[in-house]
């Protein structure tokens, strides 16, 4: 058995260049993940089939829903070793901004071995990580991703609190 090393370029300022990588859309043609990262994007790595990924779903889809008006923002979700039909019947038709990693490799280039974990990308490096499941309605936590938009997410920070 041999050695693999996986060397990320690190920043002067302590962030790690995000992955590149190709993923599956929902009918299992290639697709980029670098292609569809916004200035700043959460890269969500979840499966339907793990219950605490299935518990923060309700407050991730009310963070998308807060900072949708914000173009500079973006919610990547990465299915991982989970199929097309059980993440439609789980999040809706269409299952909007799903991708999906059958194997593992991009979640594993990006350091996940767990699920969920999430990267926060800005300008294609990451600067932080999430791991586990994470309360996306924490006003601390929707502030950390408000201070990396332009102007401190004016403007697609409204409902910041997270109520529905």
């Amino acid at each position: 058995m041999g050695l693999g090393v996986l060397v990320w370029p690190r920043g002067g300022d302590g962030t790690t260049a995000a992955p590149a990588g190709f993923l599956l859309d929902a009918t299992g043609r290639a697709a980029t993940l670098g292609a569809r990262l916004a200035p700043v994007t959460l890269v969500h790595f979840w499966a339907t089939w793990c219950p605490p990924c299935i518990e923060e779903t309700p407050a991730l889809d009310r963070l998308v829903r807060d900072f949708g008006g914000d173009r500079n923002f973006a919610v990547l979700r990465v299915a991982v070793a989970d199929s097309s039909s059980r993440v439609e019947a789980f999040l809706g038709a269409g299952a909007p901004g799903v991708l999906y990693d059958p194997q593992w490799e991009v979640a594993h280039r990006y350091g996940t071995d767990q699920l969920p974990e999430t990267y926060l990308v800005v300008g294609g490096r990451i600067v932080e990580k999430f791991i586990g499941e994470v309360d996306w309605d924490d006003p601390a936590v929707r502030q950390k991703i408000a201070a990396r938009l332009p102007h401190g997410g004016a403007g697609g920070t409204s409902g910041m609190t997270g109520s529905s």
